[in-house]
């Protein structure tokens, strides 16, 4: 039985990113495991998508989307509500 509390944050290396790479590891207990997955790496960000990642940073706790990481990244229908695709005219 895995005694530790698996924490991954998909980052990018930005500085948001390092920011919630910062906040994980100090809420983090000791039965925590955090690891920094880099979302350049092609197997990383197809893993990502699999757990619905739409954006980063994003936080994933045993396997599933932490609630504050999900649900965000661009929509196209939103972009096309505000005026993307459209010209001013």
């Amino acid at each position: 039985m895995n005694t530790k509390r698996k924490v991954e944050v998909f980052s990018a290396g930005c500085p948001v990113c390092n920011d919630a790479v910062e906040m994980a590891k100090r809420i983090a207990c000791q039965e925590c495991e955090v690891n920094v997955l880099n979302m350049k790496d092609p197997v990383i960000a197809e893993r990502a998508r699999s757990l619905g990642i739409r954006s980063i940073p994003a936080i994933v706790i045993d396997g599933k989307l932490a609630g504050c990481c999900a649900g965000r990244g661009p929509d196209e229908a939103t972009l096309k509500a505000a005026g993307l695709g459209r010209s001013l005219s």
